[in-house]
Protein backbone atom coordinates (compact mmCIF):
# COMPACT_ATOMS: atom_id res chain seq x y z
CA UNK A 1 0.00 0.00 0.00
CA UNK A 2 1.30 3.48 -1.17
CA UNK A 3 2.37 6.29 1.83
CA UNK A 4 0.61 9.47 1.58
CA UNK A 5 3.10 12.14 1.77
CA UNK A 6 2.26 14.21 5.23
CA UNK A 7 1.31 17.48 4.96
CA UNK A 8 3.80 20.07 3.16
CA UNK A 9 6.22 20.86 6.77
CA UNK A 10 8.38 23.96 6.41
CA UNK A 11 11.74 24.32 6.40
CA UNK A 12 10.85 24.72 9.97
CA UNK A 13 12.22 20.75 10.91
CA UNK A 14 15.70 21.29 9.59
CA UNK A 15 18.21 24.05 10.21
CA UNK A 16 19.76 24.89 7.49
CA UNK A 17 22.51 27.95 7.14
CA UNK A 18 26.28 28.51 7.08
CA UNK A 19 28.87 31.30 7.82
CA UNK A 20 29.29 34.20 6.29
CA UNK A 21 32.86 35.36 6.28
CA UNK A 22 32.20 38.65 8.70
CA UNK A 23 33.35 39.61 11.86
CA UNK A 24 30.67 39.15 14.30
CA UNK A 25 28.69 42.32 14.91
CA UNK A 26 29.47 44.38 18.23
CA UNK A 27 27.43 43.17 21.58
CA UNK A 28 24.15 43.88 20.31
CA UNK A 29 22.64 43.82 23.69
CA UNK A 30 24.98 46.65 24.74
CA UNK A 31 23.08 48.72 22.11
CA UNK A 32 19.82 47.73 22.63
CA UNK A 33 17.62 50.89 24.04
CA UNK A 34 14.29 48.98 25.31
CA UNK A 35 11.19 50.61 24.65
CA UNK A 36 7.96 49.15 26.34
CA UNK A 37 4.66 50.60 23.86
CA UNK A 38 2.46 52.70 25.39
CA UNK A 39 -0.37 50.39 26.02
CA UNK A 40 1.50 47.74 27.44
CA UNK A 41 2.12 50.62 30.39
CA UNK A 42 0.83 50.01 33.82
CA UNK A 43 -3.01 51.71 34.04
CA UNK A 44 -3.10 54.46 37.11
CA UNK A 45 -6.55 51.82 37.92
CA UNK A 46 -4.22 48.97 37.95
CA UNK A 47 -4.87 47.90 41.26
CA UNK A 48 -8.94 48.03 41.16
CA UNK A 49 -8.77 45.16 38.34
CA UNK A 50 -6.84 42.79 40.22
CA UNK A 51 -10.10 41.13 40.77
CA UNK A 52 -10.61 40.64 37.06
CA UNK A 53 -7.99 39.66 34.65
CA UNK A 54 -6.00 42.30 32.91
CA UNK A 55 -6.59 42.44 29.14
CA UNK A 56 -4.25 42.12 26.71
CA UNK A 57 -2.16 44.93 25.61
CA UNK A 58 0.72 45.12 23.39
CA UNK A 59 4.76 44.17 24.52
CA UNK A 60 6.99 45.39 22.18
CA UNK A 61 10.78 45.87 22.26
CA UNK A 62 13.21 48.28 20.52
CA UNK A 63 16.64 47.77 19.67
CA UNK A 64 19.33 49.55 17.85
CA UNK A 65 21.98 47.24 15.79
CA UNK A 66 24.40 47.30 12.93
CA UNK A 67 25.21 44.13 10.48
CA UNK A 68 27.86 43.95 7.66
CA UNK A 69 25.85 42.76 4.38
CA UNK A 70 27.96 42.14 1.26
CA UNK A 71 30.70 43.72 3.22
CA UNK A 72 28.93 47.18 3.88
CA UNK A 73 27.70 48.34 7.26
CA UNK A 74 23.81 48.52 7.26
CA UNK A 75 22.56 50.12 10.93
CA UNK A 76 18.88 48.71 11.40
CA UNK A 77 16.10 49.12 14.02
CA UNK A 78 14.62 45.95 15.33
CA UNK A 79 11.27 45.53 16.57
CA UNK A 80 9.75 42.57 17.85
CA UNK A 81 7.13 41.27 20.63
CA UNK A 82 3.80 41.23 20.74
CA UNK A 83 0.73 43.21 19.34
CA UNK A 84 -3.29 42.81 19.68
CA UNK A 85 -5.37 42.04 17.44
CA UNK A 86 -8.64 41.78 16.04
CA UNK A 87 -9.39 39.83 13.38
CA UNK A 88 -12.70 37.88 12.37
CA UNK A 89 -14.29 38.85 15.66
CA UNK A 90 -11.51 37.42 17.23
CA UNK A 91 -8.61 38.79 19.50
CA UNK A 92 -5.04 37.03 18.94
CA UNK A 93 -1.56 38.16 20.50
CA UNK A 94 0.64 38.07 17.60
CA UNK A 95 4.09 37.62 17.47
CA UNK A 96 6.75 39.34 14.80
CA UNK A 97 10.29 41.01 14.35
CA UNK A 98 10.45 43.85 12.38
CA UNK A 99 14.14 45.19 10.57
CA UNK A 100 14.07 49.19 9.68
CA UNK A 101 17.50 50.25 7.76
CA UNK A 102 18.52 53.49 9.55
CA UNK A 103 19.94 55.12 7.53
CA UNK A 104 16.85 56.29 5.32
CA UNK A 105 15.87 59.79 4.71
CA UNK A 106 12.34 58.66 3.21
CA UNK A 107 10.74 55.37 3.51
CA UNK A 108 8.01 56.03 0.96
CA UNK A 109 10.58 54.07 -1.65
CA UNK A 110 11.95 51.76 0.61
CA UNK A 111 10.62 48.29 -0.27
CA UNK A 112 9.24 46.14 2.70
CA UNK A 113 8.89 42.44 2.45
CA UNK A 114 6.73 40.30 4.96
CA UNK A 115 7.79 37.20 5.62
CA UNK A 116 7.04 33.70 6.87
CA UNK A 117 7.75 29.97 7.02
CA UNK A 118 5.20 27.23 6.46
CA UNK A 119 3.86 23.91 7.90
CA UNK A 120 1.21 25.62 8.36
CA UNK A 121 2.05 25.03 12.16
CA UNK A 122 5.43 26.60 12.19
CA UNK A 123 6.89 29.78 13.27
CA UNK A 124 9.00 31.79 10.54
CA UNK A 125 12.12 31.25 12.40
CA UNK A 126 14.16 29.26 9.23
CA UNK A 127 13.05 31.93 6.78
CA UNK A 128 14.11 34.77 9.54
CA UNK A 129 17.01 33.50 11.12
CA UNK A 130 18.58 30.96 8.40
CA UNK A 131 17.88 33.00 5.18
CA UNK A 132 16.93 36.62 4.95
CA UNK A 133 16.96 38.35 8.36
CA UNK A 134 20.65 40.33 9.35
CA UNK A 135 21.73 37.60 11.62
CA UNK A 136 22.29 34.00 11.67
CA UNK A 137 24.17 31.29 13.66
CA UNK A 138 27.49 30.58 12.30
CA UNK A 139 26.86 26.62 10.33
CA UNK A 140 29.98 25.31 7.79
CA UNK A 141 29.54 25.87 4.07
CA UNK A 142 27.59 22.85 3.94
CA UNK A 143 24.58 23.56 6.37
CA UNK A 144 26.21 22.16 9.64
CA UNK A 145 26.52 23.58 12.90
CA UNK A 146 30.88 24.08 14.01
CA UNK A 147 29.74 24.56 17.57
CA UNK A 148 27.32 23.77 20.09
CA UNK A 149 25.82 26.55 21.26
CA UNK A 150 26.13 28.30 17.67
CA UNK A 151 27.83 31.74 17.92
CA UNK A 152 25.48 34.66 16.06
CA UNK A 153 26.85 36.15 13.24
CA UNK A 154 25.93 38.99 10.84
CA UNK A 155 24.03 36.94 7.68
CA UNK A 156 26.35 38.86 4.61
CA UNK A 157 23.78 37.49 2.39
CA UNK A 158 20.27 39.60 4.34
CA UNK A 159 18.24 41.42 2.17
CA UNK A 160 17.99 44.30 4.86
CA UNK A 161 20.09 46.52 2.70
CA UNK A 162 17.56 46.09 -0.21
CA UNK A 163 14.40 46.31 1.53
CA UNK A 164 12.86 46.26 5.48
CA UNK A 165 11.37 43.43 6.42
CA UNK A 166 9.03 41.68 9.02
CA UNK A 167 8.41 38.69 10.11
CA UNK A 168 5.45 36.92 11.32
CA UNK A 169 4.91 34.37 13.46
CA UNK A 170 1.08 33.19 12.23
CA UNK A 171 -1.45 31.91 15.55
CA UNK A 172 -0.46 28.87 17.50
CA UNK A 173 3.16 29.29 16.20
CA UNK A 174 6.31 30.69 17.57
CA UNK A 175 5.00 33.26 20.83
CA UNK A 176 1.40 34.25 18.74
CA UNK A 177 -1.63 33.06 20.29
CA UNK A 178 -5.43 33.04 20.48
CA UNK A 179 -6.22 35.63 23.62
CA UNK A 180 -8.98 33.13 24.49
CA UNK A 181 -7.19 29.75 23.62
CA UNK A 182 -10.28 27.71 23.21
CA UNK A 183 -10.71 30.40 20.39
CA UNK A 184 -7.44 29.22 18.60
CA UNK A 185 -9.61 26.86 15.85
CA UNK A 186 -11.37 30.17 14.84
CA UNK A 187 -7.05 31.18 13.31
CA UNK A 188 -6.68 27.92 11.76
CA UNK A 189 -7.25 26.74 8.47
CA UNK A 190 -6.25 28.46 5.20
CA UNK A 191 -9.35 31.64 4.88
CA UNK A 192 -8.95 32.37 8.87
CA UNK A 193 -5.05 31.97 8.71
CA UNK A 194 -5.09 34.49 5.55
CA UNK A 195 -7.29 36.53 7.20
CA UNK A 196 -5.52 36.65 10.35
CA UNK A 197 -2.07 37.55 8.70
CA UNK A 198 -4.09 40.04 6.35
CA UNK A 199 -4.87 41.80 9.19
CA UNK A 200 -2.10 42.03 11.01
CA UNK A 201 -0.24 43.50 7.60
CA UNK A 202 -2.90 46.05 7.44
CA UNK A 203 -2.48 47.24 10.69
CA UNK A 204 1.30 47.25 10.27
CA UNK A 205 1.23 49.10 7.40
CA UNK A 206 -1.26 52.00 8.97
CA UNK A 207 0.92 52.17 12.46
CA UNK A 208 3.98 52.29 11.08
CA UNK A 209 2.99 54.62 7.56
CA UNK A 210 4.13 52.15 5.54
CA UNK A 211 1.50 52.82 2.55
CA UNK A 212 3.13 54.24 0.13
CA UNK A 213 6.60 51.73 0.45
CA UNK A 214 6.76 49.31 -2.60
CA UNK A 215 5.18 46.06 -0.49
CA UNK A 216 6.49 42.19 -0.48
CA UNK A 217 5.81 39.12 0.67
CA UNK A 218 8.14 36.14 0.96
CA UNK A 219 6.71 32.76 2.12
CA UNK A 220 8.46 29.50 2.07
CA UNK A 221 6.53 25.68 1.39
CA UNK A 222 3.22 25.99 2.73
CA UNK A 223 4.05 29.96 3.34
CA UNK A 224 4.01 30.42 -0.76
CA UNK A 225 0.07 29.10 -0.40
CA UNK A 226 -0.58 31.48 2.24
CA UNK A 227 0.97 34.59 0.43
CA UNK A 228 -0.68 33.94 -2.84
CA UNK A 229 -3.79 33.61 -0.71
CA UNK A 230 -2.60 36.77 0.88
CA UNK A 231 -2.24 38.69 -2.42
CA UNK A 232 -5.74 38.06 -3.12
CA UNK A 233 -7.16 38.73 0.70
CA UNK A 234 -5.32 42.18 0.91
CA UNK A 235 -6.08 43.19 -2.32
CA UNK A 236 -9.93 42.49 -1.91
CA UNK A 237 -10.17 43.76 1.47
CA UNK A 238 -8.72 46.46 1.94
CA UNK A 239 -6.95 47.55 -1.56
CA UNK A 240 -3.48 46.61 -1.22
CA UNK A 241 -1.93 46.03 -3.74
CA UNK A 242 1.52 43.61 -3.67
CA UNK A 243 4.59 44.30 -5.58
CA UNK A 244 6.13 41.19 -5.60
CA UNK A 245 5.60 37.59 -4.27
CA UNK A 246 8.70 35.66 -3.32
CA UNK A 247 7.83 31.95 -2.76
CA UNK A 248 10.27 29.46 -1.77
CA UNK A 249 9.67 25.79 -2.69
CA UNK A 250 6.43 26.87 -3.55
CA UNK A 251 3.39 24.38 -3.01
CA UNK A 252 0.27 26.05 -4.80
CA UNK A 253 -1.80 23.13 -6.01
CA UNK A 254 -1.70 20.16 -3.84
CA UNK A 255 -3.35 17.77 -5.92
CA UNK A 256 0.53 17.83 -7.47
CA UNK A 257 2.22 16.79 -3.69
CA UNK A 258 -0.49 14.48 -2.18
CA UNK A 259 -0.55 10.97 -2.81
CA UNK A 260 -4.08 9.21 -2.59
CA UNK A 261 -6.14 6.97 -4.27
CA UNK A 262 -6.83 7.62 -7.91
CA UNK A 263 -3.89 10.53 -7.94
CA UNK A 264 -1.25 9.95 -10.38
CA UNK A 265 -0.05 13.41 -10.68
CA UNK A 266 2.43 13.53 -7.98
CA UNK A 267 4.21 10.29 -9.29
CA UNK A 268 5.03 11.80 -12.46
CA UNK A 269 5.86 15.03 -10.68
CA UNK A 270 8.31 13.58 -8.59
CA UNK A 271 10.00 12.00 -11.20
CA UNK A 272 12.69 14.68 -12.33
CA UNK A 273 13.48 15.08 -8.57
CA UNK A 274 14.53 11.25 -7.98
CA UNK A 275 16.62 11.66 -11.06
CA UNK A 276 18.21 14.40 -9.53
CA UNK A 277 19.16 12.33 -6.92
CA UNK A 278 20.29 9.47 -8.43
CA UNK A 279 22.35 12.04 -10.77
CA UNK A 280 23.71 13.32 -7.40
CA UNK A 281 24.30 9.50 -5.49
CA UNK A 282 26.11 8.11 -8.60
CA UNK A 283 23.49 5.67 -9.65
CA UNK A 284 23.05 6.63 -13.01
CA UNK A 285 24.47 4.73 -15.93
CA UNK A 286 27.54 6.79 -17.52
CA UNK A 287 25.68 7.77 -20.20
CA UNK A 288 23.81 9.94 -17.77
CA UNK A 289 26.22 10.72 -15.28
CA UNK A 290 28.72 12.28 -16.72
CA UNK A 291 26.30 14.72 -18.20
CA UNK A 292 25.48 18.43 -16.45
CA UNK A 293 22.24 17.99 -13.88
CA UNK A 294 20.17 20.90 -15.80
CA UNK A 295 20.40 18.98 -19.35
CA UNK A 296 19.86 15.96 -17.87
CA UNK A 297 16.90 16.85 -16.18
CA UNK A 298 15.63 18.22 -19.51
CA UNK A 299 15.63 14.49 -20.84
CA UNK A 300 13.60 13.85 -17.90
CA UNK A 301 11.00 15.70 -18.02
CA UNK A 302 10.84 14.91 -22.39
CA UNK A 303 10.20 11.13 -21.19
CA UNK A 304 7.62 12.00 -18.53
CA UNK A 305 5.87 14.66 -20.38
CA UNK A 306 5.97 11.84 -23.51
CA UNK A 307 5.92 7.92 -22.07
CA UNK A 308 5.96 8.48 -18.25
CA UNK A 309 2.76 9.64 -17.83
CA UNK A 310 0.40 8.20 -20.67
CA UNK A 311 1.46 4.87 -18.93
CA UNK A 312 -0.08 6.12 -15.90
CA UNK A 313 -3.22 7.25 -18.06
CA UNK A 314 -3.66 4.10 -20.23
CA UNK A 315 -2.59 1.64 -17.23
CA UNK A 316 -3.60 -2.12 -18.66
CA UNK A 317 -4.96 -0.96 -21.95
CA UNK A 318 -1.14 -0.29 -23.00
CA UNK A 319 0.97 -3.13 -24.50
CA UNK A 320 2.74 -5.00 -22.23
CA UNK A 321 6.23 -4.71 -24.28
CA UNK A 322 5.55 -1.16 -24.42
CA UNK A 323 4.79 -1.00 -20.32
CA UNK A 324 8.46 -3.17 -20.05
CA UNK A 325 10.25 -0.77 -22.27
CA UNK A 326 8.77 2.56 -20.15
CA UNK A 327 9.63 0.36 -16.90
CA UNK A 328 13.32 -0.32 -18.06
CA UNK A 329 13.80 3.40 -19.07
CA UNK A 330 12.57 5.08 -16.06
CA UNK A 331 14.36 2.35 -13.86
CA UNK A 332 17.64 4.12 -15.60
CA UNK A 333 16.33 7.32 -15.44
CA UNK A 334 16.11 7.20 -11.69
CA UNK A 335 18.44 4.72 -10.45
CA UNK A 336 16.50 1.91 -9.35
CA UNK A 337 15.83 -1.83 -10.47
CA UNK A 338 13.18 -2.50 -13.93
CA UNK A 339 11.82 -4.98 -11.07
CA UNK A 340 11.05 -2.20 -8.47
CA UNK A 341 9.22 0.05 -11.19
CA UNK A 342 6.85 -3.00 -11.83
CA UNK A 343 6.34 -3.82 -8.13
CA UNK A 344 5.18 -0.27 -7.66
CA UNK A 345 3.22 -0.67 -11.05
CA UNK A 346 4.90 2.68 -11.98
CA UNK A 347 3.58 4.43 -8.75
CA UNK A 348 6.73 5.21 -6.99
CA UNK A 349 5.85 6.81 -3.40
CA UNK A 350 8.38 8.96 -2.01
CA UNK A 351 9.31 7.18 1.06
CA UNK A 352 9.69 4.11 -1.14
CA UNK A 353 11.98 5.57 -3.45
CA UNK A 354 13.75 7.41 -0.14
CA UNK A 355 14.55 3.87 1.20
CA UNK A 356 15.34 2.02 -2.41
CA UNK A 357 17.77 4.16 -4.40
CA UNK A 358 20.36 3.63 -1.84
CA UNK A 359 19.60 0.58 -0.34
CA UNK A 360 22.30 -1.80 -1.28
CA UNK A 361 24.47 0.84 1.68
CA UNK A 362 21.54 0.16 3.82
CA UNK A 363 20.86 4.10 3.82
CA UNK A 364 17.94 6.00 3.24
CA UNK A 365 18.29 9.50 1.56
CA UNK A 366 16.13 12.59 2.77
CA UNK A 367 13.15 14.05 2.04
CA UNK A 368 13.66 17.43 2.10
CA UNK A 369 17.33 17.46 0.75
CA UNK A 370 17.84 13.69 -1.16
CA UNK A 371 21.70 14.41 -1.04
CA UNK A 372 21.25 13.54 3.02
CA UNK A 373 21.72 10.49 3.94
CA UNK A 374 21.37 8.60 7.39
CA UNK A 375 21.11 4.68 8.42
CA UNK A 376 18.48 2.46 6.55
CA UNK A 377 16.79 1.55 10.03
CA UNK A 378 15.91 5.09 10.24
CA UNK A 379 13.43 5.00 7.28
CA UNK A 380 10.96 6.39 8.62
CA UNK A 381 12.33 9.78 9.73
CA UNK A 382 14.08 12.04 7.46
CA UNK A 383 17.72 12.08 7.66
CA UNK A 384 17.67 15.75 6.08
CA UNK A 385 15.40 17.01 8.85
CA UNK A 386 17.66 16.57 11.88
CA UNK A 387 21.14 17.33 10.09
CA UNK A 388 21.43 20.60 11.21
CA UNK A 389 18.72 21.97 13.59
CA UNK A 390 20.58 21.71 16.85
CA UNK A 391 22.20 25.01 15.97
CA UNK A 392 19.25 26.87 14.74
CA UNK A 393 16.64 26.80 17.28
CA UNK A 394 18.29 26.85 20.59
CA UNK A 395 20.09 29.48 19.07
CA UNK A 396 17.12 31.77 17.82
CA UNK A 397 15.95 31.98 21.57
CA UNK A 398 19.08 33.21 22.53
CA UNK A 399 18.60 35.75 19.59
CA UNK A 400 15.31 36.67 20.69
CA UNK A 401 16.45 37.22 24.51
CA UNK A 402 19.50 38.42 24.55
CA UNK A 403 20.04 40.74 21.22
CA UNK A 404 16.58 41.64 20.59
CA UNK A 405 15.67 42.22 24.36
CA UNK A 406 11.99 40.03 24.56
CA UNK A 407 11.61 38.13 27.06
CA UNK A 408 8.36 35.88 28.30
CA UNK A 409 7.72 32.89 30.08
CA UNK A 410 5.45 31.42 27.58
CA UNK A 411 7.25 28.90 25.63
CA UNK A 412 7.84 29.37 21.62
CA UNK A 413 6.71 26.79 19.94
CA UNK A 414 8.67 26.39 16.47
CA UNK A 415 6.47 23.79 14.48
CA UNK A 416 3.21 22.35 15.97
CA UNK A 417 2.29 19.13 14.46
CA UNK A 418 -1.31 19.40 16.12
CA UNK A 419 -1.54 23.17 14.21
CA UNK A 420 -0.75 20.94 10.69
CA UNK A 421 -3.51 18.41 11.88
CA UNK A 422 -6.39 20.73 12.89
CA UNK A 423 -5.59 22.83 9.71
CA UNK A 424 -8.47 22.99 7.57
CA UNK A 425 -9.01 23.35 3.60
CA UNK A 426 -11.51 24.86 1.34
CA UNK A 427 -14.28 22.19 0.99
CA UNK A 428 -13.61 21.73 -3.54
CA UNK A 429 -11.15 19.39 -3.37
CA UNK A 430 -7.80 19.73 -3.51
CA UNK A 431 -6.75 23.68 -2.91
CA UNK A 432 -5.27 25.04 -6.27
CA UNK A 433 -4.25 28.41 -6.45
CA UNK A 434 -3.37 28.74 -10.62
CA UNK A 435 -6.61 31.27 -10.83
CA UNK A 436 -5.86 33.16 -8.05
CA UNK A 437 -2.06 33.87 -9.45
CA UNK A 438 -3.29 34.20 -12.50
CA UNK A 439 -6.09 37.10 -11.40
CA UNK A 440 -4.19 38.75 -9.00
CA UNK A 441 -1.03 39.19 -11.89
CA UNK A 442 -4.07 40.25 -14.74
CA UNK A 443 -5.47 42.44 -12.42
CA UNK A 444 -2.02 44.29 -10.96
CA UNK A 445 0.63 45.04 -13.53
CA UNK A 446 3.38 45.46 -11.67
CA UNK A 447 3.03 42.23 -9.33
CA UNK A 448 6.26 40.19 -9.85
CA UNK A 449 5.76 36.47 -9.30
CA UNK A 450 9.39 34.68 -8.00
CA UNK A 451 9.43 31.15 -8.30
CA UNK A 452 12.61 29.38 -6.46
CA UNK A 453 13.39 25.56 -6.77
CA UNK A 454 15.67 23.22 -5.22
CA UNK A 455 16.38 20.28 -7.56
CA UNK A 456 16.92 18.02 -4.41
CA UNK A 457 13.24 18.74 -2.90
CA UNK A 458 11.50 16.15 -2.41
CA UNK A 459 8.78 18.13 -0.02
CA UNK A 460 7.89 20.51 -2.80
CA UNK A 461 9.61 19.21 -5.83
CA UNK A 462 10.57 21.83 -8.75
CA UNK A 463 8.93 19.86 -11.56
CA UNK A 464 5.97 20.01 -9.30
CA UNK A 465 5.80 23.92 -9.48
CA UNK A 466 6.70 24.07 -12.98
CA UNK A 467 3.56 21.92 -14.08
CA UNK A 468 1.43 24.10 -11.60
CA UNK A 469 2.84 27.56 -13.26
CA UNK A 470 2.21 26.08 -16.60
CA UNK A 471 -1.21 26.39 -15.98
CA UNK A 472 -1.32 29.83 -14.98
CA UNK A 473 -2.37 31.68 -18.07
CA UNK A 474 -1.08 34.74 -18.44
CA UNK A 475 -1.34 37.26 -20.84
CA UNK A 476 2.02 38.01 -23.08
CA UNK A 477 2.03 41.68 -21.35
CA UNK A 478 1.97 40.05 -18.15
CA UNK A 479 3.96 36.83 -19.01
CA UNK A 480 7.39 38.47 -17.94
CA UNK A 481 6.25 39.17 -14.65
CA UNK A 482 6.62 35.47 -13.84
CA UNK A 483 10.11 33.96 -12.95
CA UNK A 484 11.76 30.97 -11.78
CA UNK A 485 15.34 30.30 -10.53
CA UNK A 486 16.62 26.95 -9.87
CA UNK A 487 19.74 25.42 -7.19
CA UNK A 488 21.53 22.74 -6.64
CA UNK A 489 20.19 22.61 -2.82
CA UNK A 490 16.82 20.80 -0.96
CA UNK A 491 13.80 22.22 -0.07
CA UNK A 492 15.94 25.28 2.31
CA UNK A 493 17.84 26.52 -0.75
CA UNK A 494 19.79 28.56 1.73
CA UNK A 495 21.07 25.61 3.18
CA UNK A 496 24.55 25.06 1.74
CA UNK A 497 26.67 28.35 0.78
CA UNK A 498 26.43 27.92 -2.82
CA UNK A 499 22.98 28.22 -3.17
CA UNK A 500 22.88 30.76 -0.88
CA UNK A 501 25.29 32.84 -2.75
CA UNK A 502 23.43 32.54 -5.85
CA UNK A 503 20.04 33.13 -3.71
CA UNK A 504 21.35 36.60 -2.86
CA UNK A 505 22.58 37.87 -6.65
CA UNK A 506 19.35 36.39 -8.42
CA UNK A 507 17.23 38.62 -5.13
CA UNK A 508 19.11 41.64 -5.87
CA UNK A 509 18.30 41.11 -9.62
CA UNK A 510 14.60 40.79 -8.65
CA UNK A 511 14.24 43.85 -6.32
CA UNK A 512 15.85 46.21 -8.47
CA UNK A 513 13.57 45.49 -11.56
Amino acid sequence: MKRGIALIMIAGLILCAWPAEIKAAPDQKAQASEEVSAEAKESPDAGESMKDEAPAQDNLVTTKHEAVIKGKKVPYTAETGMVILESGGYTCEMFYTAYTRDDIKDVKDRPITFAFNGGPGASSYCIHFGCIGPRRPEIDDTGHAVSLPAKIVDNENSILDMTDLVFIDPVATGYSHAVNEEETEEFLGYDNDRRSVGDFIRQYINRHKRWASPKYIAGESYGTTRAVGLCEYLADEYAIYVNGLMLVSSVNNFSGVFMSEGNDIPYALLVPTYAADAWYHGKLSREYQDRELADYLEEVRAFVEEEYVPVLFLGKKMAKDKQDQIAQKLAGYIGVSKDFVLKENFRIALTDFREELLSDEKLVIGRYDGRITGPKENGENDPSATSTDIALFSTYQEYLTNELGFETDRPFIPVSLEVNNMWSYPESGYLSQENVVCDCMSKNPFLKVWVLCGYFDGATPFYSAEWVYNHVFLSDDRADNLRFTYYPSGHMLYMEKSSFDKFRKDAEDWYQK
